[in-house]
C-alpha cells in the first residue's frame, strides 16, 4: 500500500490493516510456542517415556543410566546437525539482528531452533525460550512481509512477534510483553506497549487451546518478615556481581565455541560430562525447572540430599549449574540463560538465605522467599531488564505479591551493580 502522507495513514482503513496484522503476529507467535512445545513432548516421550502434556525434563527421568545415554545421544547428534547446518546452510539470524530487519532464511530458522529444542528435550543444560522466540520472529516477518508497514512498524512487530513465542511457550502474557518492549525494543511507549500486549495475550490464548494451563513451579506461600527485608538489601549487590560474573563467563566461552569439525567432538564430550555429572545431581539437567523447583521448596529443617545439607546442597548445585551451563553453550551449543538464570538464581538465593537464618531466624525454616528473591535478582542482571525478570518470576511462580517490597530491594541492588559495572566498562574502553 502506497504511503501518501501522515493523514493517509491516520485512517481508520489502516488502523484496521495494522490491528489485523498485530493480531496475526500474535497468532504466529501462538503458533510457535505450540511447536516447540509439541517437538519437546516429542523429544521426551520418545527418549524418556513420558506421557503428553506436563513439565517433566530429562532430570524427572528415574534412570541415571537413561539421563546419562540421553545426554550422550544429544551430544553427537545435535553436534552432528549444528556441524551441517553451520557448513552448508545460510547464517542464521538471530532475533535482535531480526529486529533490525534483517530477514531470517527459512530453513535455517527452523533446523536451528528444532536442534536447540533436540538439545533441551534429551537433557542439555541449556534454556528452551530461544527457539520460540526466534520461530515467532521468523513467522512474523512473513505476516508483516507484505502488509505495506513502515519500517518502525514491522520492526515492533517482529519484536512482538518473537515475544510472543516466549509468551506462549511459558503462558506468561505480561513477562512476554515487557520482554518485546524493555528487551528487545528498549522502549516503553504507547506505539511499542500496545501491539506488545495485544500479541502477548493472543499468543498465549492460542497457546492455551493445546497446552495445559499448569503453574510452572509450585511453590509454598511467602510472607514478609523483617529478616527477610534485610537479606535481601544486603544480597542484591552479591547477586548482581554474580550475574555479571555469568554473563560474561557465557559470552567469552561462547566467543570460543569450536569451529568446523571440532564441534563433532568437543560438544559430544562436553554433553557426556554433563551426563556424568548429573548421575548424582539429576537437578542440573534440561531447561531449569528442576532445580528451580528444589530451590524453592526447600527447607532447613529437611533431611540431607546426597550427604549434604540444604544449605550445601542448593549452592553446590548453583555452581553445578553454572559450569554445566557455561560449558554447554561454550562447547558450541545454541539456548537461552533465562531460564537457567531463575534456577542458578534460585539456588543460590536459597542457599545464602539459609546462611541468614543461621544468623536471623524468621517464623519457619522455609527457604522459598529467599530463593524466588534470588531468582528474580540474578535473571534481572543477567537479562538487564528488571521489570521483565520481576514479572517473569511471579508468573513462573503466580506467587511473589506478599513479598513484592524485599524483592524490589534485591532486584534494584543487583541490577544497580550490574549497571555500574558495565558503565565503568564503557568508560576503560573509551
Amino acid at each position: 500500500m502506497p504511503h501518501t502522507g501522515h493523514a493517509t495513514r491516520a485512517t481508520p482503513v489502516w488502523a484496521l490493516k495494522l490491528a489485523v496484522v498485530t493480531a496475526l503476529v500474535g497468532v504466529a507467535g501462538g503458533i510457535a510456542g505450540v511447536s516447540v512445545w509439541l517437538a519437546l513432548q516429542l523429544i521426551q516421550f520418545v527418549a524418556f517415556g513420558y506421557p503428553f502434556g506436563g513439565h517433566l525434563e530429562a532430570a524427572d527421568a528415574p534412570s541415571a543410566g537413561n539421563r546419562l545415554v540421553a545426554l550422550v545421544a544429544a551430544g553427537v547428534l545435535t553436534g552432528f546437525a549444528w556441524w551441517a547446518l553451520r557448513r552448508w546452510a545460510r547464517p542464521v539470524v538471530s532475533v535482535p539482528a531480526a529486529v533490525g530487519g534483517k530477514r531470517m532464511p527459512v530453513f535455517s530458522t527452523v533446523a536451528n531452533a528444532g536442534v536447540q529444542i533436540l538439545a533441551v528435550g534429551l537433557g542439555a543444560s541449556i534454556g528452551k525460550e530461544v527457539a520460540p522466540r526466534e520461530i515467532g520472529a521468523w513467522l512474523s516477518q512473513l505476516v508483516t512481509a507484505r502488509a505495506g508497514l513502515t519500517g518502525r512498524e514491522t520492526k515492533i512487530l517482529v519484536a512482538c512477534g518473537a515475544a510472543a513465542g516466549l509468551a506462549a511457550v511459558y503462558d506468561v502474557p505480561l513477562g512476554g510483553a515487557l520482554f518485546a518492549v524493555e528487551v528487545l525494543l528498549g522502549e516503553l511507549t504507547f506505539a511499542t506497549a500496545l501491539p506488545a500486549f495485544a500479541t502477548s495475550a493472543i499468543a498465549a490464548f492460542v497457546a492455551r487451546l493445546v497446552i495445559p494451563d499448569e503453574v510452572l513451579y509450585h511453590v509454598p506461600a511467602m510472607h514478609l518478615s523483617p529478616s527477610l527485608l534485610v537479606w535481601a538489601v544486603i544480597v542484591g549487590p552479591v547477586l548482581g556481581f554474580a550475574g555479571v560474573a555469568f554473563v560474561k563467563l557465557t559470552n567469552g566461552l561462547q566467543g570460543l565455541a569450536p569451529k568446523g569439525w571440532h564441534l563433532l567432538v568437543v560438544l559430544p564430550v562436553v554433553f557426556a560430562m554433563v551426563g556424568v555429572i548429573a548421575v548424582p545431581f539429576p537437578e542440573i539437567l534440561g531447561n531449569g525447572r528442576a532445580l528451580g523447583l528444589v530451590a524453592m521448596n526447600a527447607s532447613l529443617d529437611a533431611g540431607s540430599v546426597a550427604g549434604l545439607s540444604p544449605i550445601v546442597f542448593l549452592l553446590v548445585l548453583g555452581v553445578i549449574r553454572t559450569i554445566t551451563t557455561s560449558a554447554t553453550i561454550g562447547a558450541g551449543a545454541v539456548g537461552g540463560t533465562l531460564t537457567p538464570s531463575i534456577a542458578i538464581g534460585s539456588a543460590v538465593g536459597g542457599g545464602l538465605g539459609g546462611l541468614w537464618l543461621l544468623l536471623w531466624p524468621t517464623d519457619g525454616p522455609s527457604l522459598t522467599a529467599f530463593a524466588f528473591i534470588g531468582a528474580a535478582a540474578f535473571l534481572a542482571t543477567t537479562m538487564r531488564a528488571p521489570f521483565t525478570a520481576l514479572v517473569l518470576v511471579v508468573e513462573f511462580t503466580q506467587q511473589g505479591t506478599d513479598i513484592l517490597i524485599p524483592s524490589l530491594l534485591a532486584v534494584s541492588g543487583s541490577v544497580a551493580v550490574g549497571y555500574v559495572l558495565a558503565r565503568r566498562r564503557s568508560a576503560q574502553m573509551v
